[in-house]
């Protein structure tokens, strides 16, 4: 007999007689359109049975388990759980096929151990984001392409409860005087969480996720992203100790961009990151890792990028790697830039080069200091050497567009030149065709390349024939 069948034929049990029914809430008897009507509409009695069934054997795991077990013995804990589980089916006499009983035991075992309904999203490699938007919308991304999961929460309790699961051991909080909030994962994966009353759908989770294994340069070029000979000029320049800002829209691969450039870095330097939430997982062996704090449920002990900026001065950094630059923290960057910590890096959001010096100016001026518009210029003309601009193209390919040098000041303007540019040839068969060309400019900061015992062939600029022609 089927799983559902024999639920719903199935006698309550002894400690289940004379409960009494909880009450069905009422819903709308508006006439919605049909997709509302659809998801309005009263679950299956199979599905109803089906969720009490695993609500009320995993009440009972959970009430009978020891609770003083190191859950960070995962596969122990796991067997532990099987042979309770075991036990509790056969007490109950509940007949289940092979495939039933254990897809019960390990949306069971996720609830207890993980997180819930999205340990399958979470294994799943081919998913780069996790979008929940409310209990009965779940929606992942894909090779850059945004689908709808067959995979639901039981209510908006059950999604806050995996939400509390995540931030509750990194010290965060999430309520109604705080209900929004930034954390990660263990494989340090990105988490946002909104809940209401600032969410109208319920509790919104959205999930950044991080590749198990990083990756690496040679799987850029593998995937299109940049060229062998973008590669080599930008390991140059990190090498040589210029600074450099990744920019990009949202969810263009800048923190992933950010950590293959930081693995450039010279092993014998002293690096400090700084991040709202860690992701940067650097493999040099000799680097210090801050992390912001957002202000307890008193309004205090709250530490700032900016702080973390200042004080990361102190700490006598070789490199300062900022995870991104969101407000004031970008004047401390750039003095930091300008006086001697060389091969700095950070992340801003920007539609293009020329957008990412305004929004640097822009933040700047979010400092509070009053400083003519001029001089914030100068400084960033002065500090910043290079821009690698990042861009989610139409067929969902995430690719490097521009790597520009920011020259200095002509006036009150400040000057760049493309020395790499992408160059789309066609779209066919849903995919962008196209490649990252050398513009043929040789940038002015060669000198600290070849200082720095770097030879660049003039190739890699594109300008080989043309030398060839002299």
């Amino acid at each position: 007999m089927s799983l559902l069948r024999r639920i719903e034929k199935k006698e309550p049990q002894a400690e289940d007689k004379g409960r009494a029914p909880e009450p069905t809430p009422q819903r709308p008897t508006a006439a919605p359109g049909a997709a509302e009507a659809q998801r309005r509409a009263p679950a299956s009695p199979a599905r109803d049975a089906y969720v009490d069934l695993k609500s009320r054997v995993q009440n009972r795991l959970i009430a009978e388990l020891d609770p003083s077990m190191d859950v960070s013995r995962t596969e122990e804990v796991r067997q532990v759980i099987r042979q309770m589980y075991d036990t509790i089916l056969e007490e109950e006499r509940i007949v289940l096929s092979r495939v039933e009983r254990e897809r019960l035991f390990e949306q069971i075992v996720a609830e207890i151990l993980g997180l819930g309904p999205i340990e399958p999203l979470l294994a799943d490699e081919t998913i780069t984001e996790i979008m929940i938007n409310g209990p009965k919308k779940v929606f992942v991304e894909r090779r850059g392409k945004i689908e709808r999961v067959n995979i639901t929460f039981e209510s908006d309790e059950h999604v806050m409860r995996i939400i509390e699961r995540i931030v509750a051991p990194l010290g965060r909080r999430i309520d109604e005087s705080s209900p929004l909030v930034d954390a990660r994962l263990k494989d340090g994966s990105r988490v946002n969480a909104v809940i209401p009353p600032i969410a109208l759908n319920g509790p919104t989770l959205t999930i950044r996720k991080f590749f198990k294994k990083p990756l690496t340069i040679e799987d850029l070029i593998r995937f299109g992203s940049v060229t062998e000979e973008s590669v080599e000029f930008m390991r140059a320049c990190v090498v040589a100790g210029l600074n450099v800002i990744v920019s990009g829209g949202t969810g263009t691969g800048k923190t992933t961009f950010l950590n293959i450039l930081s693995s450039f870095i010279p092993e014998d330097e002293r690096i400090i990151t700084i991040e709202n939430a860690a992701e940067l997982q650097l493999r040099q062996e000799h680097v210090v890792t801050l992390e912001s704090r957002p202000p307890n449920i008193e309004g205090k002990g709250e530490i700032t990028i900016r702080d973390l900026v200042i004080n990361a001065l102190r700490m006598r950094p070789d490199r300062i790697v900022v995870g991104e630059c969101r407000g004031g923290e970008a004047l401390d960057m750039l003095q930091a830039m300008n006086t001697g910590h060389d091969g700095s890096m950070t992340t801003l959001h920007a539609n293009n080069t020329r957008d990412a010096l305004s929004r640097l100016e822009t933040m700047c001026l979010m400092a509070g200091m009053e400083l003519p518009h001029r001089a914030i210029r100068e400084q960033i003309a002065s500090a910043i050497d290079v821009i690698v601009q990042l861009e989610r193209l139409r067929d969902g390919s995430r690719r490097v567009t521009y790597i520009t040098e920011v020259q200095g000041m002509e006036g009150d303007v400040i000057t760049t030149a493309d020395i790499f540019k992408f160059e789309q040839i066609a779209y066919e068969g849903g995919k962008v065709i196209g490649r990252l060309r050398p513009t043929g400019i040789r940038p002015k900061f060669m000198d600290r390349i070849e200082d720095a015992g770097i030879h660049l062939p003039p190739s890699i600029f594109g300008v080989a024939d043309r030398l060839q022609r002299k």
